[in-house]
């Protein structure tokens, strides 16, 4: 990888609002995540990424979700719990006509009823898209 592409990736994780020394809490993990993302949020952060075994709060989650894994709604809820209060929850799924695939009215839907808001909607890599969900406190607060 080109340092080119290097500094693109990270300004893409601090653009979604991670910052040195955040404690990152991953959930969803498996083969088909896009590792240059998680390497430019670990780089962001200076940090190494925590798994869902992680028994404190987190400053911010990543949820990989893919429509498979079950209902959104609840995956969002369980993710809010391992949150400190105002953080920021980035929710990748795979991008359209991939496989797994998740509607974004689905997306919509599932944030609101979690009570969180879309502040921020992104391309994260070729076969992710991000939406960036914070608690509707949390939005208040970057107004």
């Amino acid at each position: 990888m080109s340092a080119t592409a290097d500094h693109a990736e990270t300004n893409l994780a601090v653009r979604l609002g991670f910052k040195p020394d955040q404690v990152v809490q991953e959930i969803g993990y498996d083969d088909d995540v896009d590792q240059e993302l998680r390497e430019a949020i670990e780089s962001a952060t200076g940090t190494e990424l925590v798994d869902e075994d992680y028994d404190d709060v987190a400053d911010a989650v990543v949820l990989w979700f893919r429509e498979d894994d079950g209902d959104l709604t609840d995956a969002l809820v369980d993710a809010i719990a391992y949150m400190e209060e105002g953080g920021v929850l980035l929710l990748l799924t795979p991008k359209t006509g991939r496989d797994g695939y998740v509607e974004a009215s689905d997306v919509s839907e599932a944030a609101t009823t979690a009570g969180l808001t879309a502040s921020k909607s992104v391309s994260a890599g070729k076969d992710w898209s991000g939406s960036r969900l914070v608690t509707p406190k949390a939005a208040a607060k970057r107004r």
